[in-house]
């Protein structure tokens, strides 16, 4: 894994890379309501966008990702990982990690996970705000 400062010039370099890349629209998508926008890959004999003539819009390709050592993190720079109980939180390194609490997890274990993350130091991707149960 790479130190602090070169992965944090690496998510500047993917921040960038991100608002110059365009949007890669599906083919004819504005002329049919029931297509939409949403990429798609051109596979017809004659399509000019399939060819790449120029006009026709871009493309997806390997120039567009964001570079390997950033991959899949956060924009602040913490790699995400998937918790439902309290005792997975034990292994995680609050300097590298961040937590998804998942969505099967109920109120009453999800508001302990969030209370330990917290005493932990763990920042809590998808944390809201909610009443925690009273101490009995």
């Amino acid at each position: 894994m790479t130190d602090a400062k070169s992965t944090g010039k690496l998510l500047k370099v993917r921040r960038r890379k991100k608002a110059r890349k365009p949007d890669f629209r599906r083919q004819e998508g504005y002329r049919y309501k029931r297509l939409g926008d949403a990429w798609r890959r051109p596979k017809g004999r004659h399509s000019k966008l399939r060819k790449g003539q120029k006009p026709r819009g871009k493309k997806p390709g390997v120039g567009h990702m964001s570079p390997p050592a950033v991959r899949g993190l956060t924009r602040q720079g913490y790699e995400p990982v998937l918790v439902s109980n309290k005792a997975s939180l034990a292994v995680l390194d609050p300097c590298k990690h961040a937590v998804i609490i998942g969505s099967a997890v109920g109120k009453r274990k999800r508001s302990e996970i969030v209370v330990e993350a917290e005493r932990m130091k763990i920042k809590v991707l998808n944390a809201y705000k909610f009443k925690l149960p009273n101490p009995k």
